[in-house]
């Protein structure tokens, strides 16, 4: 038992259910001169990290201090400026190997589905071009759906047309040339007014391109490092998808989306 009038340093939940939690607030103070330095995006004065912060200098040093003593931050001896230090380093390096991405981000599916009511489908780049690695059926019936491990085209699918907007030509290319070997794809000139399209609205539609009667919404799932980005795409009958209704669809699509790239890290 704590001595008379002691601080307990690391108190236990007010209640069960966890709606009201202490914490330790010197360490949240801590984490806003971490998150000073990330959003920085390079090495910071002191003066810049106590505004960013939100601070004053004083206060921002002896929490340098502390953090630079944890390895969590280091400060040049040639400028004086601070940055990510050695230990942060390892644990960002450890968090991204350990990360599951197309785990973490299915874990959103199941909500997006029953918020829109609408097939939800998740894809990731394979040898040969966008691969759909799962779909989650909505409550309005489809004339087809698209199985599991199937390859999807890249100009007439809405996830390769994202995939055509945020991947690097060096490893697009070579799958549209198969594609138009096979299929007739379209021309360097349309290919460039989809990606120039994509990247603009931050998301792709098209209407029968793949399956007559199915329209469907794509965005990507932005990722961190050397991963590739995944595709989140909803799939609706053609009959149901008014402009109003792909509207509320693809407002839905980018909400979730933008959270699960945060998930994975991306601001």
């Amino acid at each position: 038992m704590a001595p008379a009038g002691a601080q307990d340093d690391d108190p236990e939940p007010q209640s069960a259910s966890g709606a009201s939690r202490q914490g330790i607030q010197s360490v949240e103070i801590a984490m806003t001169v971490l998150d000073a330095l990330e959003r920085g995006g390079g090495p910071m004065s002191l003066t810049q990290i106590a505004h960013a912060s939100g601070m004053g200098a004083s206060k921002a040093h002896r929490y340098l201090v502390s953090l630079g003593r944890a390895g969590m931050v280091a400060q040049s001896r040639s400028s004086g400026l601070y940055d990510m230090g050695p230990a942060l380093r390892r644990l960002g390096a450890e968090s991204l190997r350990r990360m599951d991405e197309v785990g973490l981000v299915s874990q959103y599916i199941p909500g997006l589905r029953d918020r829109t009511g609408h097939a939800v489908n998740l894809a990731v780049w394979g040898d040969h071009g966008p691969v759909i690695v799962r779909w989650d059926y909505g409550a309005y019936a489809l004339p087809i759906t698209v199985r599991v491990g199937a390859t999807m085209p890249m100009l007439t699918s809405s996830v390769g047309r994202v995939y055509l907007a945020h991947l690097p030509r060096s490893l697009t290319e070579p799958v549209l040339r198969a594609q138009e070997a096979d299929t007739g794809a379209g021309s360097t000139c349309e290919v460039d007014a989809v990606v120039e399209e994509v990247r603009r609205l931050g998301y792709a539609r098209t209407s029968g391109g793949v399956i007559p009667g199915i329209a469907s919404v794509a965005a990507p799932v932005l990722t961190t490092g050397d991963s590739l980005p995944l595709v989140v795409a909803l799939a609706l009958p053609e009959r149901a998808a008014s402009e109003h209704v792909l509207r509320d669809v693809t407002a839905a699509l980018l909400e979730a989306t933008a959270a699960m790239s945060a998930e994975l890290g991306v601001a």
